[in-house]
């Protein structure tokens, strides 16, 4: 399905998104972190703006990822770079629980 923001694509069951551990996957040509605080639900670009590497394979703390590779730590809700040496913020994309599942709305 088609919006004004983008395309909604199935991105995991709830099951698989453990509070506290980042989940990524690939969707066409974007690498997205799915991330689950409570019970809400955030998406992120995957890539670190700093040095290429995988978020999903960082930290969460609370809504705050961070870089396995330097230690760069971003704000999952807003994409804000929040410590050195990341100074280029991350994209974030909407999401939406529909049944068992999270959906993400990807740029076309």
């Amino acid at each position: 399905m088609t919006d004004d923001q983008g395309t909604w694509h199935e991105a995991a069951a709830l099951s698989a998104l453990t509070e506290g551990e980042p989940y990524g996957i690939e969707i066409g040509r974007h690498h997205v972190a799915i991330y689950r605080v409570g019970n809400e639900y955030y998406a992120t670009s995957n890539i670190c703006t700093h040095a290429e590497a995988l978020l999903s394979d960082g930290i969460l703390e609370g809504c705050e990822i961070e870089c396995p590779l330097h230690m760069g730590r971003f704000d999952i809700r807003t994409g804000e770079a929040l410590t050195s040496p990341v100074e280029i913020d991350i994209r974030t994309y909407p999401v939406r629980v529909a049944g068992d599942r999270l959906e993400v709305c990807l740029p076309v």
